[in-house]
């Protein structure tokens, strides 16, 4: 039976972290998530958009960004944006594009404040953990080298090499089958309404960043909580209360 990336999932955004003790395993998205690199894409599609005069030559906005494209598939994306030409040809400006982002990510990506943080956390409880992704491959590998995380992650899942891409759940289905944990005692943290989506779909309480997207889109898909970045006292006291209720290590701490 086919699971719907946008079922309700009432129960799953009601609960609280605590819920899941003991903990297994933490779940991350990349772009927004680990890092503020939806600039970085916002510029590299505005560049490229205005070199083929899309628009009839007038510049994206950040609006049509997070609307069109922000946290989508490549292949959505292409559909979604160039309606009129077949998909080959749409496929071949978005790899342009990631090549730009590359680019741009060498000399300008820096992790969310917190990150590290959170990262000590999670390894001191000895918990699994994977990135989870609609990034390609390449990206997602670039990014988690510059950010330091190379070491860190135990599994990184690609949207496009699963069934279906966020927003259906697949890949954070994979993610699970991966690592070999539960999804009742896992947590995901995500940056997009499509990503948010994707993991309640899946099962996992989501904890959401208000890194780029608007709150108010982001809540319509039923993250558990919203936080600023990982330094929010609202993450650290919802950590505090599930080590007490039986997650290993020691109390959490901001």
């Amino acid at each position: 039976m086919e699971v719907s990336a946008v079922v309700p999932m009432l129960s799953i955004s009601k609960c609280s972290l605590s819920g899941l003790a003991p903990l297994e395993a933490v779940l991350f998205d990349i772009d927004g998530t680990l890092c503020d690199s939806d600039p970085l894409h916002y510029y590299a599609f505005r560049e490229l958009l205005l070199q083929i005069g899309y628009n009839g030559g007038v510049p994206i906005t950040e609006e049509f960004f997070i609307e069109k494209i922000a946290g989508k598939h490549g292949d959505d994306v292409a559909r979604d944006i160039f309606p009129d030409w077949d998909l080959e040809k749409g496929l071949k400006f978005m790899d342009d594009k990631e090549a730009l982002f590359r680019k741009f990510a060498k000399e300008q990506v820096k992790p969310l404040d917190g990150l590290h943080k959170i990262r000590k956390w999670i390894e001191d409880r000895g918990l699994k953990r994977a990135a989870v992704t609609n990034a390609p491959r390449p990206n997602a590998e670039l990014m988690i080298s510059l950010l330091g995380l190379s070491d860190f992650f135990q599994a990184v899942v690609i949207g496009s090499e699963c069934d279906r891409a966020k927003p259906f759940p697949d890949p954070y289905l994979k993610a699970l089958e991966v690592l070999q944990v539960s999804k009742d005692h896992t947590f995901i943290f995500e940056d997009s309404a499509s990503g948010i989506k994707a993991g309640v779909a899946a099962g996992m309480p989501v904890v959401g960043l208000t890194t780029r997207n608007p709150e108010s889109l982001l809540m319509e898909a039923q993250p558990v909580f919203l936080i600023r970045d990982y330094d929010d006292p609202k993450l650290w006291a919802a950590l505090a209360e599930l080590d007490q209720k039986g997650a290993p290590g020691a109390t959490a701490t901001a």
